[in-house]
């Protein structure tokens, strides 16, 4: 009977969320329909602009690329009971380190090149989460406002690099020298913008998987994030693991910010996020922190910064419908989950019942 709940509930996960995702389109139709504009016609051209042609395809992997890796950034800081809003930040100081090692090092075969600058990133954001855990571990500090906070920080710091020291003496624009050709990532698709960062993102899914529920630290960290005076007790290092989550949560943000300017920028820019690190957390809630859900997470909201601008351009839909389908997403999702906890709450302390009617009778 409890393995049958089991099997249900892990089922109807999925089905409430795909059932989330489909009211949050609705609403958005009647929201687009109440200013005139034909909701069928704005999705035609939005899944037109996003699927409908090989480059189409490629440009919606290469937006959920770094939303993937953002998104586990706020996954592995969850898992351990940690709020991490820092993953703008963190990917601002991947993205710098990336683009020093980028520029630099010449002499490098182009392998050891990229792996080099991609090692620097996810090394650059491993310590920016760090410091938050770092904080949260010796002074108590909330998590939330000082990751964002040293999001302002990084920001601020690679706009001061690239409009100062950093800044490319051959032009007049806020931007890094280009990188050298050996430190960029490979496209993978002929014709596309689509690169091998999308395979690193895709490794980084299964490695979360592999640790969160494979290995003994994985495990401690979930014990953890559930509760710290049990992990204790049973002889666990609540702050030691904190701070391992942190690290790996500061380098999936600093990983993000590599691939981007690695694979696709090509320099350092000053404003060359448009906001990943903040829509990870939407692909982590609507993902429910699981790998398979952050990866279609990460794709969807792929999907609609890909065909926005055809939706924008076709169906003359404002761009900030995409903003408003995305915030509609989330809360579906979350209202959603919480009908599901409040439902499976009721039918598992039914089954004890049903059991002991059943042993009586």
């Amino acid at each position: 009977m409890k393995k049958n709940l089991i099997s249900l509930t892990g089922n109807a996960t999925i089905s409430y969320q795909i059932a989330a995702v489909v009211c949050a389109f609705a609403i958005g139709a009647l929201f687009m329909a109440s200013m005139g504009i034909p909701p069928l016609g704005a999705y035609a051209a939005l899944l037109n602009g996003a699927l409908g042609s090989r480059n189409g395809i490629a440009e919606t992997l290469v937006k959920a690329t770094p939303l993937i890796l953002t998104g586990l950034s706020y996954a592995y800081a969850s898992k351990v009971g940690m709020v991490n809003i820092g993953a703008e930040g963190q990917l601002y100081m991947g993205g710098m380190a990336s683009t020093l090692v980028g520029i630099s090092f010449s002499f490098l075969p182009p392998p050891v090149h990229v792996l080099l600058a991609v090692a620097a990133g996810f090394a650059a954001g491993a310590l920016w989460g760090l410091l938050a855990g770092w904080l949260k571990v010796a002074f108590k500090a909330n998590e939330i406002i000082t990751t964002v906070m040293l999001n302002y920080v990084a920001i601020l710091f690679v706009s001061f690099l690239v409009t100062g020291p950093l800044k490319n003496p051959a032009g007049n624009m806020p931007e890094s020298p280009p990188l050298l050709e050996g430190a960029k990532l490979v496209r993978i698709l002929p014709g596309t913008r689509l690169h091998v960062g999308f395979l690193i993102a895709l490794l980084a899914l299964a490695f979360y998987y592999v640790f969160i529920w494979k290995l003994r630290q994985g495990f401690e960290v979930r014990v953890v994030g559930h509760n710290q005076a049990a992990a204790r007790a049973a002889g666990m290092h609540p702050e030691r693991t904190l701070l391992l989550a942190m690290l790996l949560a500061g380098g999936m943000g600093g990983m993000a910010g590599a691939v981007e300017i690695l694979g696709i920028q090509g320099r350092l820019l000053q404003s060359f996020s448009p906001g990943y690190g903040f829509d990870g957390v939407a692909v982590a809630l609507v993902g429910m922190n699981h790998p398979v859900g952050i990866g279609l997470g990460a794709v969807l909201f792929g999907l609609l910064r890909a065909g926005g601008n055809k939706m924008q351009l076709l169906a003359k839909v404002p761009v900030s419908i995409i903003y408003i389908l995305q915030g509609l997403v989330i809360v579906s999702v979350i209202i959603a989950m919480n009908l599901k906890s409040g439902i499976f709450r009721k039918k598992s302390r039914a089954v004890p019942a049903a059991e002991e009617s059943s042993v009586n009778g």
